[in-house]
């Protein structure tokens, strides 16, 4: 008995996939460079045309809201980095940053949403104001998830995935620039698939699925079903709701 208690002890595991392996080490530090890389690639489609060349040129507001989004996507690399080298100190001295921006990165969403809908109702004249509860809904549930990751940041296996997952529910914003994906509603779908990826950590290094994954997947996805059911469906009861707030 003690000696089968003993060898499970010393099994060693794989280099890869198990404790201290390299998707261990490195999945937080590869997915901030993928969700950059999607950044990149996204909006690489429509930047040009919609914003540095825009005519007629966009609220200066749309600027602002670029640059937290972008800061955000770089200080995601960078607390990566400052964990992955056990810079736990500055990690967690930087995430007040990270807090500030977050919150300013949510009321700037909400605002230049309807700013955006406002712009393409009475400039180019081609809004489609029941859109707007896709950005809500982002903003919404990043923030949620924001929250939640600070809440528990002396958590770290909670607060890691919290963080995790709130920015994946940015990266519809790249994947909507694709005309295939946003034609057919599919930037959720590209969000549910880097979600999934945590998942497939999860299994390979722990050989369970953490619960926030099992309580926040459901959660988002029922909200991302209804803000696709205001855009696409367009009740009634929400039609005047966005008529109300572009004026």
């Amino acid at each position: 008995m003690a000696s089968s208690a003993q060898s499970a002890v010393v099994r060693p595991q794989s280099k890869i996939t198990g404790r201290n392996g390299l998707v261990d080490k490195y999945f937080y530090f590869a997915m901030s460079l993928l969700f950059a890389a999607m950044v990149i690639w996204g909006f690489s489609q429509t930047v040009n045309a919609n914003l540095f060349r825009a005519a007629p040129p966009r609220p200066f507001l749309l600027w602002i809201h670029g640059a937290a989004f972008s800061a955000w996507v770089v200080f995601y690399i960078f607390q990566s980095v400052l964990v992955r080298t056990r810079n736990v100190k500055w990690h967690r001295f930087f995430g007040w940053f990270g807090t500030a921006l977050g919150a300013l990165m949510v009321v700037l969403g909400c605002i230049i949403n309807v700013v955006m809908t406002r712009f393409h109702t009475y400039v180019t004249h081609d809004a489609e104001p029941t859109f707007m509860s896709i950005p809500f809904y982002d903003m919404l549930a990043f923030g949620t998830l924001l929250a939640l990751a600070i809440a528990w940041r002396k958590k770290p296996e909670l607060h890691r995935r919290l963080l995790f997952i709130a920015t994946c529910c940015l990266m519809d914003a790249p994947a909507g620039r694709f005309d295939f994906v946003y034609n057919n509603s599919l930037f959720f779908i590209c969000v549910d698939l880097f979600i999934l990826v945590g998942f497939a950590r999860d299994l390979l290094v722990d050989h369970r699925l953490h619960k926030v994954y099992r309580y926040a997947l459901p959660i988002v996805i029922v909200g991302q079903s209804i803000s696709i059911y205001l855009w696409r469906g367009a009740p009634s009861w929400w039609l005047g709701i966005t008529k109300a707030m572009i004026g």
